[in-house]
């Protein structure tokens, strides 16, 4: 299989690191004429908005354009961790929805995550939760997760200030559908220990929200690697 390519590509806390050791930041460029507080939901907002768009959920124009400055004239600069919710359903089923929720500073604990329990427990058609923490959440706190009648994921809001698929230099990343998945393997004969791996904790797996068995075609086009493309299967 001429195409697949032993070619290193990973993401952790906003950093793109190739396998001649280059690297690639993005830098979020707001204007900033108030707090930290404001600009920092601002950012992971934003970011997390962009991430329902991209794994296939109705978000608005409007929404996504907002300014550092139109999002201070709503929210406030302290804002209210209710209204910062995000609830979207997927466009090719709107029926369901995904929610997002911002958690305040205090540490996470299974009494907090049951209080969150009980005000989502009767959102019709939730099939996905998303936890944005500002605090630590224990080991017992993640247990309850399981708990919930639907996905519930956790992004520590630090991994929101910056949107990882939008570094400069970053290879073309897209995810292959059921369908594109069993030609390619039919077509190569192979299986999905055969591919090189994307673990699930990988940044890019955690943004689109990839499970085990999806496979992502990486597209690298640019110097110092140059071109080259390389499949990957979520372990």
């Amino acid at each position: 299989m001429e195409e697949v390519m032993a070619v290193e590509w990973s993401s952790e806390n906003g950093v793109s690191t190739f396998d001649d050791g280059t690297h690639s930041h993005c830098i979020a460029k707001t204007e900033d004429r108030g707090g930290d507080e404001s600009k920092r939901f601002y950012l992971a907002r934003t970011t997390a908005l962009e991430m329902l768009r991209d794994r296939g959920y109705q978000v608005s124009d409007a929404e996504l354009s907002l300014s550092l400055s139109e999002f201070r004239s709503g929210f406030g600069e302290k804002p209210d961790l209710e209204r910062l919710r995000i609830c979207v359903p997927l466009l090719s089923n709107p029926m369901k929805k995904i929610l997002v929720v911002f958690m305040g500073f205090e540490p996470v604990t299974v009494k907090s995550v049951r209080a969150i329990h009980s005000q989502v427990s009767g959102t019709v058609g939730l099939h996905g939760l998303i936890l944005v923490l500002q605090g630590k959440m224990n080991h017992f706190a993640r247990k309850e997760l399981a708990t919930f009648p639907c996905t519930v994921e956790t992004f520590p809001i630090g991994d929101l200030l910056v949107n990882i698929t939008k570094h400069t230099g970053q290879p073309k990343i897209e995810v292959l559908t059921k369908e594109e998945k069993e030609k390619l393997m039919s077509e190569h004969a192979l299986e999905d220990k055969q591919l090189p791996s994307l673990k699930e904790k990988d940044s890019f797996v955690r943004y689109h929200g990839l499970k085990k068995g999806q496979v992502v075609k990486i597209t690298y086009s640019k110097e110092p690697v140059g071109y080259f493309v390389t499949y990957r299967c979520i372990f």
